[in-house]
């Protein structure tokens, strides 16, 4: 078989272009975010069915894989059947590597919260929150403390160098 002409083109014509699909109305998106120390997750949530990555990864590849579990727990509280009808991506940066997945699991939860309360009802909303307040009450909300600056005069924040008197 001899093709003349663009090699793709049979190819292309396969693929649905964004101008030939029928619009789908508004779309449904909430953008949120999760902090703990210095690390910040920010999530976006679209109606979908049921992804969701970090980072363009899917969880089960995040690392380290001994706190993947914590990252898994809103899924678990709540169902993946209140997480199938959406998709969850997650930027993360900053902070170290625990840090990172208690960012992220934050944003996976205010993210699903917060698509609930636009778009669906306020009863499953709150269902939803109460639920994950029972828990865990960081899965909503920041933990506002940060590491104390340290300050002349001693080798901490708080510890004085050793006093001689002789």
């Amino acid at each position: 078989m001899i093709v003349v002409g663009n090699p793709f083109a049979l190819f292309l014509q396969v693929l649905p272009s964004s101008r030939n699909m029928p619009a789908k109305g508004p779309l449904q998106s909430v953008q949120v975010f999760g902090r703990k120390k210095t690390a910040t997750a920010v999530a976006h949530c679209k109606r979908g069915n049921g992804l969701i990555k970090v980072n363009g990864r899917p969880l089960e590849m995040i690392e380290p894989a001994t706190l993947q579990y914590k990252l898994l727990e809103p899924v678990l509280l709540l169902g993946k059947e209140r997480f199938a009808g959406v998709d969850i991506r997650v930027r993360v940066k900053g902070g170290g590597h625990v840090a990172q997945i208690y960012a992220i699991r934050q944003a996976i939860s205010k993210a699903l919260v917060a698509y609930y309360q636009k778009y669906v009802d306020e009863a499953s909303k709150k269902e939803i929150k109460d639920i994950l307040i029972q828990y865990d009450r960081t899965l909503l909300v920041a933990d506002p403390r940060r590491c104390e600056a340290k300050k002349f005069g001693g080798p901490g924040a708080r510890a004085r160098y050793q006093k001689s008197y002789r």
